[in-house]
């Protein structure tokens, strides 16, 4: 029976259709048919994805020729299921889990530091960030630290504005139709008065610079404790923290850096084979204080020579999973092509046809196997995506 790529079936029996009149005698040279199959080794089918672009070149490496597209497989071949699934290709870069540059926190004023917190601990805004002389220094949110006293009557300013914000959102403005804005009224005070009498304090109705410290974070967490416990305050670094949630860093090339847009997503895949979607945050680059985009904490540290850009991982108990367990690798991908719901191969189950294109063999029961053309999309992590006569669920040869 004629097939549709030219070539003969020679049946279950493996018998040779008849001879047409005038046909060569058996033995003798044979003609190229234009549908005959030039079996190429899914070995030569060779992906690079460059790092720069995803690029994917395709290189063919002959196998010896083959009349007969249904012919038994060879010695050393077996098969694989044609598989619906996704596949993405892209920029892969090794990176590292942390929680980032540490920021420092300098204390102000004069007395012994009689309390500090302990690496790992994570402070919330209202919260006691270390104690000198026995009393607390607590944590604010804001953008600047506080450089005068404030009270009832003094100037305006946006000092007054940062600790009236944090007296509100701590609740202890509560029934005062406090204003968030840069004057401090009598209802500023009272708001004080309520702040200190829940921590201890007198109830003085003014904020001392030494009594809080400002950060540019809603939470913390403590990085590192640089002061010492009896040491006298000196107007120096007391400790570092960061954001309490981790983070991937990698450090690309220059020229890669664009396609870590701060805001864009990516895909990572964590130590163990866990796997996250993570934002790119933005870069900072160590030793020219140049930085890029963001919306959070630094990077961590690394050649500072390149840009180290921060992202942040969506799934935090994977995350804190695999950095407990001493793996704080992480791969990271950029996407720059996807196929969703498709039908997939191994690359080694693609075989070139003389007239062009590619072809797979289906086995089915009891049949020896049968050449199917059909058309190769994207082809990434050694997997093809492929169309045309071809079924989910169907097995096609691959070499062993």
């Amino acid at each position: 029976m004629a097939m549709d790529d030219g070539t003969r079936d020679l049946g279950a029996a493996g018998r040779a259709a008849p001879q047409p009149p005038g046909a060569p005698e058996p033995g003798a040279p044979q003609p190229r048919r234009r549908g005959r199959l030039l079996r190429r080794s899914v070995i030569g089918l060779l992906v690079v994805a460059a790092v720069s672009g995803g690029v994917v070149v395709v290189v063919g490496q002959p196998w010896r020729s083959h009349d007969t597209a249904t012919a038994q497989p060879n010695a050393g071949t077996g098969t694989a299921v044609v598989q619906r699934t996704s596949l993405s290709s892209g920029m892969r870069l090794g990176g590292r889990l942390d929680y980032g540059t540490g920021v420092e926190v300098t204390g102000q004023g004069r007395g012994t530091v009689t309390r500090l917190p302990a690496p790992g601990d994570v402070i919330k805004p209202g919260g006691a960030v270390w104690e000198v002389d026995g009393k607390p220094v607590v944590l604010f949110t804001g953008e600047r630290p506080l450089w005068r006293e404030l009270a009832e009557k003094m100037p305006d300013g946006p000092d007054v504005k940062q600790v009236k914000r944090n007296l509100v959102d701590l609740g202890y403005a509560s029934g005062l139709g406090l204003t968030v804005d840069e004057k401090f009224t009598a209802a500023t005070t009272v708001a004080v008065r309520r702040w200190q009498k829940a921590l201890g304090l007198e109830q003085t109705g003014k904020v001392e610079p030494g009594r809080v410290v400002v950060v540019p974070m809603p939470v913390v967490r403590v990085k590192e404790v640089t002061a010492k416990l009896g040491q006298q305050l000196a107007d120096g670094t007391v400790l570092q923290v960061t954001g309490p949630e981790l983070v991937a860093t990698v450090q690309p090339e220059d020229d890669q850096l664009p396609q870590f847009a701060p805001g864009s997503t990516v895909s990572l895949e964590l130590t163990g084979g866990a796997t996250a979607q993570g934002r790119v945050r933005g870069f900072t680059r160590s030793g020219d204080g140049r930085s890029g985009g963001g919306d959070g904490d630094a990077g961590g540290a690394g050649d500072s020579q390149k840009a180290t850009v921060t992202i942040k991982v969506t799934d935090q108990q994977a995350a804190r999973k695999a950095l407990k367990n001493g793996q704080p690798g992480v791969t990271v991908t950029v996407t720059d092509r996807s196929a969703k719901d498709v039908l997939v191969v191994p690359v080694t189950a693609l075989l070139a046809l003389a007239e062009g294109g590619y072809g797979v063999q289906v086995v089915h029961d009891g049949r020896a196997p049968a050449l199917v053309p059909v058309k190769v999309g994207l082809v990434a992590n050694a997997r093809a995506e492929i169309s045309g006569g071809i079924r989910e669920g169907d097995r096609v040869v691959v070499p062993s």
